[in-house]
């Protein structure tokens, strides 16, 4: 079964219709330049409400190590999401499970990024736009993802009406979705996260 990741996710009445609508991951987005912004404040009030076993992903780009690690600590994060130019060793070094995002390009070498980064608990794979670390809603070519063991995570233009094609083209450990759901930037669509996750598990 594939699963579900909603992120950047920035209120509480989001958080609430995201887990209703049976979402595996929430994602909540710590890289100020994003629309998608959230505190570490913010964040810790909408984990009061997210029952067990719903993954909490905190999304970072190019950090410092002990910022990812208080706010990891504080609100009571499971996983790191980095989604800059993060080497393996600064992953490492931080020493919490983290999966790394990959902006995807033709000429990308995906298998050989991947070896870059043995520890990594996955790769989310999004569309590459210039200037922009993620969530632009672009979708790239599928046909460039190689078959691997690794835990593939896809993201990058998928919607209701796109998941479908996705986990039947690509077969993905998981499906992660932002402005596919949303009305607007950070503001999410109820109807369209209870149709994706039908999606997903039809």
């Amino acid at each position: 079964m594939t699963r579900v990741k909603f992120c950047g996710l920035t209120n509480r009445d989001d958080v609430a219709k995201a887990v209703e609508s049976g979402a595996d991951a929430l994602g909540f987005v710590f890289y100020e330049s994003s629309s998608r912004y959230v505190t570490p404040e913010q964040v810790l009030e909408f984990t009061r409400i997210i029952p067990a076993f719903i993954t909490r992903v905190g999304l970072f780009v190019d950090p410092d190590a002990a910022l990812v690690r208080g706010i990891f600590q504080h609100v009571g994060l499971n996983l790191v999401q980095y989604h800059g130019n993060e080497s393996s060793e600064f992953c490492d070094s931080v020493g919490l499970p983290y999966i790394k995002a990959f902006r995807v390009r033709p000429d990308s070498n995906i298998l050989a990024e991947m070896e870059r980064y043995p520890n990594a608990s996955g790769f989310l794979l999004d569309a590459y736009v210039e200037g922009l670390p993620g969530g632009t809603g672009e979708r790239f070519d599928w046909g460039l993802i190689p078959k691997t063991d690794r835990t593939i995570i896809l993201a990058g233009g998928l919607t209701p009406e796109t998941a479908k094609d996705a986990i039947e083209s690509v077969a993905p450990w998981a499906l992660d979705v932002s402005g596919g759901i949303e009305t607007e930037p950070g503001r999410k669509d109820p109807d369209k996260m209870r149709r994706f996750v039908t999606a997903c598990r039809n």
